[in-house]
């Protein structure tokens, strides 16, 4: 049984709980989230973690941080730091999108170390297979594909990117519309090329009743990958992008009919004044499933910073109801993220989660704020490194530009706070001045 079919059934799981505690919401509520398909927990039986979450409505934005190796950098040990870096920052989740090397090896042992859910794009693994076997990508066979997805579900991988919505029709509406940027998601083009050399309708579409056959068999998470999302802010929300989007919504109907849970991929680079309207009708398309987004990026131009363009775009998205970030690193665009990317890349991503968790309502978000506020008013500097979101970073700046006052060396003897307090007591009366 899924666990969407136990939450249909009433059925509050020890899992479920935990995850009620951690997000400060009654467990007959989140139930009742998880029953109409607006929360998921991406969780499958086979991998054992401490660390699960939920996510969707009425719960703190999640943040994904992706991981893998390339064909260039085929190394295990580099993955792995990254790995142990993401869960010390605080991810809620990784995706292994590795393309080089042992990629089973490495997903393995990705998953033996992680201790949040694990994601990956199985078309990944099987366009190399076929690579192997006859030469090229596109002859993949569907029972490749399928063969891949049910040997990664059989490992414990917890959610998988699938895309599902790139159909023959789609690529109508992409050829016809014409496109600055074309198609940049790398499974998206594997399926594309696939669909117009066989001259076949995408495998994950006209057999998605088999795709949810093992959904349900292995109780893994559906993540409705955006194959034709922008790749330039110029090809924001276009014929393409909302025909894939159209059919996404179908299909978020017919995981439901067979109790697997899903969520939905979201645009890629979209300028910031289509931000919130392309959120809302996201969810008015899909049903209001969870909504999971990379960036979205809000200018071109940014490389060597798209980690901070990613978590302006972040912030709006997330305001406006998407539930989780897919990080975006400082090395988008450039090349492959090392150990201080997927650092900077992550806490940024964070940061954007959080002020919007703040506008949502979030239980504990603005709390924590106000905590800090009160402890920065009070000169409090160890309350202020427990509440930071990166308590590693404040200590290091702490003690390399410390002061012999107890402010910062920004002010010193001339700190606001410090002034002000003199001036004022509890009441906002003038006291002595001592200075």
């Amino acid at each position: 049984m899924t666990h969407l079919k136990k939450a249909r059934a009433g059925t509050v799981t020890p899992l479920l709980r935990k995850i009620a505690k951690e997000e400060r919401i009654p467990p007959e509520k989140l139930l009742e989230l998880m029953a109409s398909g607006r929360v998921i927990i991406p969780s499958n039986p086979r991998h054992k973690k401490t660390r699960p979450t939920g996510i969707g409505q009425r719960l703190r934005t999640k943040v994904n941080v992706n991981l893998g190796t390339s064909a260039d950098f085929p190394h295990l040990e580099a993955e792995l730091e990254k790995l142990a870096v993401a869960q010390e920052y605080g991810t809620d989740t990784v995706m292994d999108l590795s393309t080089g090397g042992k990629i089973a090896k490495i997903r393995k042992s990705i998953l033996e170390k992680s201790d949040v859910p694990v994601g990956t794009v199985p078309v990944y693994q099987a366009a190399l297979t076929a690579i192997q076997r006859r030469g090229s990508i596109v002859d993949m066979t569907e029972d490749d594909l399928f063969e891949t997805i049910e040997a990664q579900a059989q490992e414990g991988v917890d959610f998988m990117t699938v895309h599902c919505g790139l159909t023959e029709k789609a690529l109508g509406r992409l050829k016809t519309q014409g496109r600055v940027a074309d198609v940049v998601s790398r499974g998206g083009a594997f399926h594309l090329a696939w669909i117009l050399h066989n001259g076949k309708e995408n495998p994950l579409y006209s057999n998605y009743d088999r795709l949810l056959d093992l959904a349900a068999k292995y109780d893994f998470t559906l993540s409705l990958g955006d194959g034709l999302r922008p790749g330039a802010i110029a090809d924001a929300t276009d014929r393409p992008q909302i025909e894939e989007l159209l059919t996404l919504g179908e299909l978020v109907k017919r995981a439901w009919e067979r109790d697997v849970q899903v969520m939905v991929e979201g645009p890629g680079h979209i300028p910031l004044d289509q931000i919130e309207m392309n959120i809302r009708l996201q969810k008015r398309v899909c049903h209001e499933a969870p909504f999971y987004v990379l960036g979205p990026l809000v200018t071109d131009i940014a490389a060597g910073y798209d980690h901070i363009v990613s978590a302006v775009g972040g912030a709006i998205a997330a305001a406006a109801g998407a539930d989780f970030l897919c990080y975006v690193t400082p090395a988008e665009h450039l090349g492959l993220p090392s150990v201080e990317d997927v650092r900077e890349g992550l806490m940024a991503s964070r940061i954007a989660a959080h002020a919007a968790d703040i506008v949502k309502g979030v239980p504990g978000a603005i709390e924590r704020d106000l905590e800090l506020s009160r402890a920065r008013k009070n000169l409090d500097w160890d309350a202020q490194k427990k509440l930071a979101l990166d308590p590693v970073k404040f200590e290091a700046i702490r003690k390399k530009r410390k002061t012999k006052t107890e402010a910062c060396s920004m002010c010193g003897d001339f700190c606001a706070m410090r002034i002000v307090s003199e001036f004022l007591d509890p009441d906002g009366k003038a006291r002595d001045y001592h200075w």
